[in-house]
């Protein structure tokens, strides 16, 4: 009997891998609108009866594939930014780049930055956020607050507008006629915000 519970959610597990990476394949080459349950569920192998038992709708696969994105540009971010460094502008300067790296690809661009507000709507888009990049953001500004390297400001609302400015910087990047240009303009935007937020000691 274990081994037969084992292997039902082994083969449960392996569904919804396999739709979670047709649907980030799909969603990033067509976008949300462009691609259908068939095609879905013909990329990952499945029928679209195990679509609609493991996610319920198209909906919800793509809310699980923004999930999935969100939390691997996230694991990128933390290792790419050293964990204790008390240099917030260093810190979020390097979180920033590393962020438009990231959002020079497809599926980050597509999925996390156009359809996840538009397919999802704000509210559950950045409750979906929370766990990832929104709360590493979060944590970031929370230890700088601590440690006297930020102004006493509220965390979690100054969150959402840093979170905000690097969505937009990407998309400005991702539009402008010259990147590279384009690119180092909003870093040095972004050095100079943060700048602002530090206490004047760390100035």
């Amino acid at each position: 009997m274990k081994n037969s519970r084992r292997t039902q959610a082994d083969r449960t597990a392996a569904t919804r891998a396999a739709l979670i990476a047709a649907g980030r394949k799909l969603f990033a080459e067509h976008g949300y609108a462009g691609v259908g349950t068939e095609t879905l569920t013909r990329e990952a192998g499945v029928s679209r009866g195990a679509l609609y038992h493991q996610f319920g709708d198209k909906t919800e696969l793509f809310a699980d594939v923004l999930a999935d994105v969100e939390a691997d540009v996230t694991r990128s971010l933390m290792e790419a930014v050293p964990s204790g460094d008390t240099d917030l502008v260093a810190v979020m300067t390097r979180a920033m780049e590393m962020w438009l790296d990231a959002c020079e690809k497809a599926e980050v661009r597509r999925i996390v930055l156009i359809d996840g507000p538009s397919v999802l709507g704000w509210v559950r888009w950045r409750a979906i956020c929370q766990p990832h990049i929104l709360g590493l953001i979060e944590a970031v500004l929370a230890q700088a607050v601590e440690e006297g390297a930020l102004l006493p400001l509220p965390v979690k609302p100054l969150a959402h507008v840093l979170l905000a400015v690097a969505d937009e910087a990407a998309l400005y990047v991702d539009a402008a006629p010259n990147r590279p240009e384009a690119r180092q303009e909003m870093l040095e935007i972004v050095n100079t915000l943060v700048q602002g937020l530090t206490t004047p000691d760390k100035r």
